[in-house]
């Protein structure tokens, strides 16, 4: 499946009602006076991307990819023996998520509205046509995963407040039929090749963050089950990589943490045998098939950086695929053994490439221009070692320092492009991204160390990077600036409130604000996740919400506080953050507000650049 987290620092949005096919793509508008006259830092947004290119398993010519040539995300169709491409999808909020199907006759895609995540999948023609629902007798829901098979029998999973979690098989011109359903979060993981088994991830046992596996019948029989948490005692979790890509052939590629870390394995469904591959890489690794099933591309990351490697299951033997240094967010093995990957680093822009040696798909218009690298910083932490990446910007320090804190929690930043960091360095700001505790890529220990004292175990590494960057030159004590977006945003406004005396300036994006607030009106999936990582509900645990939420602290923020939302934003609701900024109001606090008809995030790159430019501005007028 395609999606925009390869290409763009934002996410979902769009509509649910069906529309005609879309013109053929356009080149991005630029403002009068053309790119001499336009910043760096925004050409970097403007310029036009595209993601990886999905294929279609059985029509390898047959692509599907995700770009912003119009100036909003959306979804084009490539035909690459004729290289002709053709817009999807036209929306106003965009369209990032979707599937082509085996045959490569029909693109699915996701259908929400204005960014809220609730929507439905339909489908077009490959070749263009009207949009038709793809799984007619399904209610609006957020996604849950989805896997088309080869004779048209599609597997769409749902997620909703009021039912949990369902998932359904739809076959060519029949109804939806239920195969399963339970409170707790799962999703659809993957079909088998001849379409007769089913790979699902579930938390049933009550751990949102480490999920068992169940393979079934597409009527729902369990055919055999894999629970490395033991029924919810482990904190060992499963993931569904692929089934090979060969009819009859019944071993699943699985993702495991039984030796700390994420690497891969293959488990025969029909025998139960498990297969270690004990690929020997530091950090976390992780797999796909190569399309005739001989031999794996294996996706390794460690220390904020990444490569790729074959591996040949049957002699074991490991051959590196030779990749520049940064960061592949995306890749894959095409049947001719080729293998294109989308890569970038802090310095240079995102390009798909071929380990042929060309570029695999050149987007129309001026390319964004490049940035400065990163420099690795290691700081003795209260949890260990804390792993931070830093851009300085030109001339000597101390600089004004931006703390950019990634979202997840369950991501890391990494040495890839990225257009906001690199628009304060062009401002002189000093960026440090700081990959605390609960981020991954090193080690599953790091990852979990966030229960029960969520919040304040990130802001504790935090503190330790922020200090070394005070006591070695770097940062200007008194214009420190704490910024981030989604859990990045959260930690933001908690950060202000717990530590009022380390941070001159505020930048919240998407936050939690409220924690119970937002418990009660986020989508289901994240309501387990909280569950998981506070221990309970808010009515359960009320004492570990209090010490985990930024609008505890709220009365004792003195810093200048800006704060974005998307009015239509599923996962940080915008309630929570209406209490937590009438709080700010009531007692006369600094304070700015800016509120977006979007989801979590935008994809329509002029608002991506409004909101960047209002935060640059904040930032001016407070710290001059």
């Amino acid at each position: 499946m395609v999606g925009m987290t390869e290409i763009t620092e934002s996410t979902a949005s769009g509509s649910p009602a069906a529309v005609p096919a879309a013109p053929a793509a356009k080149r991005p508008a630029v403002p009068a006076g053309g790119p001499a006259d336009m910043p760096a830092w925004e050409q970097r947004f403007r310029a036009p991307r595209v993601s990886l290119p999905d294929w279609a398993e059985d029509a390898p010519d047959r692509a599907l990819f995700v770009s912003n040539a119009t100036g909003t995300y959306e979804l084009y169709a490539w035909d690459r023996a004729t290289g002709e491409q053709r817009q999807v999808t036209d929306r106003p909020n965009g369209t990032t998520d979707g599937i082509l199907t085996p045959d490569g006759a029909w693109i699915w895609w996701f259908s929400d509205t204005d960014g809220d995540e609730f929507g439905v999948w339909m489908r077009q023609p490959f070749g263009g046509g009207p949009d038709e629902p793809a799984a007619p007798g399904l209610d609006p829901s957020y996604g849950a995963g989805v896997a088309l098979g080869r004779d048209g029998t599609a597997v769409v999973g749902r997620s909703t407040d009021e039912d949990g979690t369902t998932i359904h098989v739809v076959r060519p011109g029949g109804a939806p039929e239920e195969i399963y359903r339970h409170r707790e979060s799962a999703g659809v993981g993957d079909l088998s090749h001849d379409g007769t088994l089913l790979a699902l991830e579930h938390t049933e046992h009550g751990d949102a963050m480490h999920s068992a596996l169940r393979v079934v019948g597409l009527d729902g029989t369990t055919v055999c089950e894999l629970d490395d948490t033991k029924g919810g005692s482990e904190e060992l979790g499963l993931e569904v990589l692929g089934f090979a890509p060969v009819h009859g052939d019944t071993r699943l590629l699985v993702g495991h943490q039984r030796r700390g870390r994420w690497e891969p394995m293959l488990w025969d469904v029909a025998t139960g045998e498990e297969t270690d591959l004990a690929i020997d890489l530091p950090g976390d690794v992780s797999a796909e098939w190569y399309p005739d099933g001989s031999a794996l591309l294996v996706a390794h990351s460690f220390e904020a950086r990444s490569e790729l490697w074959r591996f040949d299951p049957a002699t074991r033997e490991l051959t590196r695929v030779e990749t520049p240094a940064g960061t592949v967010s995306g890749a894959t093995a095409r049947p001719d053994g080729t293998v294109e990957y989308l890569w970038s680093s802090a310095a240079q822009p995102p390009k798909v490439r071929s380990t042929t040696g060309r570029e695999v798909l050149d987007p129309p218009g001026t390319a964004a221009p490049g940035s400065v690298g990163v420099e690795d910083v290691w700081v003795e932490g209260p949890g260990g070692r804390i792993h931070a990446l830093l851009q300085r910007p030109e001339g000597e320090g101390p600089f004004p320092t931006v703390f950019d804190i990634h979202g997840g929690p369950t991501w890391h930043d990494s040495d890839a492009f990225a257009a906001a960091p690199a628009a304060w360095v062009d401002h002189g700001y000093a960026v440090i991204r700081v990959n605390y505790r609960g981020s991954t890529g090193y080690g599953r220990a790091w990852t979990d160390a966030l229960k029960h004292r969520v919040g304040l175990i990130e802001l504790e590494d935090i503190a330790a990077v922020r200090e070394w960057a005070v006591s070695s030159g770097v940062a200007d004590p008194a214009k420190l600036v704490l910024s981030g977006g989604s859990w990045g945003g959260y930690l933001t406004l908690l950060g202000l409130g717990t530590q009022p005396d380390s941070w001159a300036l505020g930048l919240a994006a998407v936050p939690v604000a409220d924690y119970v607030t937002a418990y009660h009106d986020e989508m289901e999936a994240l309501k387990a996740l909280d569950r998981t990582l506070l221990g309970g509900t808010p009515e359960e645990v009320p004492e570990r919400y209090e010490a985990s939420s930024p609008l505890t602290y709220v009365d004792a923020v003195s810093a200048p506080v800006y704060i974005s939302a998307g009015v239509n934003d599923p996962r940080c609701p915008i309630r929570q953050v209406e209490n937590y900024v009438d709080r700010l109001a009531a007692r006369g606090a600094v304070h700015e507000v800016y509120r977006y008809d979007a989801g979590h995030g935008s994809l329509v790159v002029e608002e991506r650049i409004k909101q960047v430019r209002l935060e640059l501005a904040f930032a001016e007028r407070h710290l001059r």
